[in-house]
């Protein structure tokens, strides 16, 4: 009788987490503390020449950057890039497969030193040691399957490295919500891009990205509607039919 005492204040506390967003729109996510505020926040910003001195800033043929002609892909820690995501995929399988088989056997002992006579003079009438064993089998297996599925989803996103490991492979994660009537629609990426990969326009599509990790959902009402209820879920889980 304690575990379903214990097992309602559960219930009620997620139920209280639920009630606290009733007639507010869903909260964004904070950045402070995650990944990419880090990365930013204690990357040092890049040296700037003194004007007042010689310099060669003015130059359109400077290594710098910030110069028009300078490589302003993402390369360290801190760093900007957009993430390309163009998905459209299409798949579809079909099988079917069959098995038949069929068997029979009998056996019996017509003559043998007379024995079979003497057992079936023993045997009830209409038995006979002639066909003593006569067995048939037949089995029948068939199955189908088929499946289809189409993807299309085109997104951008802008991510920031948020690790320089040490055999120069970037590490990225990017994070982006929009919020519309009281929807809130999240976009997630991460993964391991190589600099080399990264296009003079500072972009990276997704499929060169390794260990991607690419997710679009949403929290609000309309998603709080779509979702089976927390009892419902549970049963689904724990009854066997």
């Amino acid at each position: 009788m304690k575990r379903p005492i214990l097992f309602l204040p559960g219930l009620a506390l997620a139920a209280c987490g639920n009630l606290s967003q009733v007639g507010r729109a869903p909260e964004f996510s904070p950045l402070e503390g995650s990944y990419q505020h880090h990365a930013i926040y204690s990357t040092p910003m890049p040296e700037v020449a003194d004007p007042s001195g010689p310099t060669d800033a003015s130059s359109l043929w400077t290594a710098s950057s910030h110069s028009l002609l300078g490589d302003r892909r993402a390369a360290r820690r801190g760093d900007i890039l957009t993430v390309v995501i163009e998905i459209d995929d299409s798949a579809e399988i079909s099988n079917s497969s069959g098995r038949s088989r069929s068997g029979s056997q009998s056996m019996g002992i017509p003559q043998m030193l007379g024995i079979p006579q003497r057992l079936d003079e023993k045997l009830p009438d209409g038995a006979s040691m002639a066909t003593a064993v006569d067995s048939k089998s037949s089995s029948t297996f068939s199955g189908n399957g088929k499946v289809a599925r189409s993807e299309e989803l085109t997104l951008r996103i802008a991510a920031t490295v948020v690790e320089e490991l040490p055999n120069g492979v970037l590490r990225i994660e990017g994070q982006q919500e929009v919020r519309v009537n009281y929807e809130l629609r999240e976009l997630l990426i991460t993964g391991y891009v190589r600099p080399n990969d990264i296009s003079r326009q500072n972009e990276i599509t997704y499929d060169k990205i390794a260990g991607a990790r690419i997710s679009y959902g949403g929290r609000g009402q309309l998603s709080e509607v779509q979702q089976p209820r927390y009892g419902q879920q549970i049963s689904d889980i724990l009854l066997p039919f």
